[in-house]
């Protein structure tokens, strides 16, 4: 089987419309690594997208949609209190609702504990954790008033492992986790789904000088019991799926697209 190198949401026929997704609106926050072949597999499929990213050379390289329709983009430093629920309501504006958030923020700071400031801490967990909450309360407020909508945060394996140097980081997914199960108990009778897509050790441009560094890459694949890291575009067609009409009764899940790494 050849591994997937570009998100797509086409099935067998070149279709998109099985996943249902066709005009649905969706934004999505954070336009670097996965959350670019996000926007693409999203177009794929057919939806409306608003791309949030504070760095515009990344919104500038977003791919257009297959009639040639590029993503509304903004450019915004969601870790600026009160600008998520802003750029929310602005997507929102922009696209006539919102049916689909797509939290995919994160920063990661690789060293021991004891290294950490409060100052370090705290950067890490407004990037990773606090983004997450403003968006997502304000999307789940319109979305309770729609009686509908689906929400998916970018979590990760760290959230549930104890990996060596990532404090901070581990910290902010593993309370994203949790976030996250309660917005879903206590949405779920509105129509509101919460779910997370948990991606063990992907290769991306972000994550490309850490894998750089000698036997960083091979420890790593080690560890996977599929013996290799995971692409970017695998972790799209799972995202999709969870934001889709397909995943109507699934909330407060952690799906993990890690090659097993949970396992062992």
């Amino acid at each position: 089987m050849t591994e997937p190198t570009r998100a797509t949401a086409a099935g067998p026929n070149g279709s998109a419309t099985w996943l249902g997704l066709d005009g649905a609106r969706v934004l999505v926050l954070g336009a670097g690594g996965i959350g670019a072949e996000c926007v693409r597999g999203y177009l794929g499929a057919g939806a409306v997208v608003t791309a949030v990213d504070r760095d515009p050379d990344r919104l500038d390289a977003l791919p257009s949609g297959l009639d040639g329709t590029p993503p509304h983009t903004i450019t915004a430093d969601l870790t600026e209190p009160d600008t998520g629920p802003a750029v929310v309501r602005k997507a929102v504006e922009t696209m006539g609702g919102l049916d689909v958030l797509l939290h995919c923020i994160g920063v990661n700071d690789r060293r021991p504990v004891l290294e950490f400031t409060e100052a370090d801490w705290e950067r890490v967990l407004r990037t990773n954790l606090f983004t997450a909450f403003g968006a997502a309360r304000e999307a789940g407020r319109h979305m309770i008033g729609a009686g509908r909508g689906r929400i998916v945060f970018l979590s990760s394996v760290s959230g549930h492992l104890a990996h060596r140097k990532h404090g901070p980081y581990a910290a902010s997914k593993g309370g994203m986790n949790q976030l996250m199960r309660v917005m879903a108990a206590e949405w779920a009778c509105h129509g509101v789904t919460v779910n997370a897509v948990a991606p063990g050790y992907v290769e991306t441009p972000l994550t490309a000088a850490y894998l750089a560094q000698p036997g960083v890459h091979d420890e790593l694949v080690r560890q996977v019991p599929a013996g290799r890291l995971g692409t970017a575009a695998e972790v799209v067609g799972p995202i999709l799926f969870l934001s889709s009409p397909h995943a109507a009764f699934m909330t407060g899940h952690i799906m993990y697209v890690d090659g097993g790494r949970t396992l062992v």
